[in-house]
């Protein structure tokens, strides 16, 4: 993973894109069903890169 990865939560959830990483933790933006911006830190082992075609959960 790199910062411009667009990444997604395991368990599904919005595609995000990797701003930066900070040991173990990735550093996430993504915009909810409102057009809201949103950050957060989540760890690594819960994301995988996201892949044009993947069905997770909806935005929210």
């Amino acid at each position: 993973m790199q910062p411009g990865d667009q990444v997604q939560l395991k368990s599904g959830g919005p595609v995000m894109t990797v701003e930066s990483l900070d040991g173990s933790d990735v550093i996430c933006t993504w915009f909810d069903a409102k057009h809201i911006r949103k950050q957060d830190r989540f760890l690594a082992v819960t994301l995988e890169k996201y892949e044009e075609g993947d069905f997770g959960a909806s935005m929210g």
